[in-house]
């Protein structure tokens, strides 16, 4: 198993991490440690490989899953077992780990510069347009300095949209007209979108002066990562963060 470990200036006591595709049980087209267990997969393969990942992360309780919908909701992860429907998760309890699920779209972890709370966020492009990391920054005290960690998503050299996508960033922030750039194979109608610098744009605008991560491109590694645009039926990585017990 290859975990990606967060590079950044959190606090000793934090953890946070991706994890690749590489190692578990999953079977083609999943091939790998797919975590999803809403993409058709084998629920026993998948039940293994969470399990695969505790081990590998030495967590001692439940770990907060989420039923994701590109929405902006924000729960309480708790360690009760309950999947909750949302698309972000925040806790101040340690050894409780937030998690989130991606296979493109842009996983963003949080935590406060004191190491006392922390949060994981899922942003698709409709999530994040609606303020998805907005949202999960409340979670937060106002006081709070927070850093940011973006996670392996689609690069901006892969991920082509349509212009209501740009529109949709460019009405609420004019800087973000600089994230898109004219498509080489549909030019007339078609936009390469850099979804690292529209979280970085928006993350800034919202207070948060430290942003880390943003170096990866799931769509163009096929080795470490399940990509949706590339093959289609995939499997998902995990991005988690908690607090280490004392």
């Amino acid at each position: 198993m290859r975990l990606i470990r967060a590079n950044w200036s959190a606090p000793a006591q934090i953890h946070a991490l991706t994890t690749a595709r590489l190692g578990g049980v999953s079977r083609a087209p999943y091939n790998g440690l797919n975590l999803g267990d809403h993409v058709g997969d084998v629920a026993a393969d998948v039940a293994s490989n969470r399990n695969l990942l505790v081990q590998a992360t030495g967590l001692k309780t439940p770990p907060q899953w989420l039923q994701q919908v590109h929405g902006i909701e924000v729960v309480e992860a708790k360690s009760d077992a309950q999947v909750r429907r949302a698309d972000a998760c925040f806790t101040a309890t340690p050894g409780q780990a937030c998690i989130v699920m991606t296979a493109d779209c842009l996983p963003v972890l949080f935590t406060n510069r004191q190491g006392t709370r922390v949060a994981a966020a899922h942003a698709g492009w409709r999530g994040l347009a609606a303020g998805v990391l907005e949202n999960t920054l409340k979670s937060f005290s106002p006081e709070d300095e927070v850093l940011a960690w973006l996670g392996p998503a689609i690069g901006p050299l892969a991920f082509e949209v349509g212009g209501e996508v740009k529109q949709a960033f460019v009405e609420q922030n004019q800087e973000a007209e600089s994230a898109f750039k004219t498509s080489p194979t549909h030019p007339a109608d078609r936009y390469l979108a850099d979804i690292y610098q529209l979280a970085r744009i928006r993350l800034k605008s919202a207070g948060v002066v430290e942003v880390s991560g943003g170096e990866h491109c799931t769509f163009s590694d096929t080795e470490n990562f399940f990509s949706y645009r590339r093959d289609g039926d995939t499997g998902r990585m995990a991005s988690l963060i908690w607090i280490e017990p004392a």
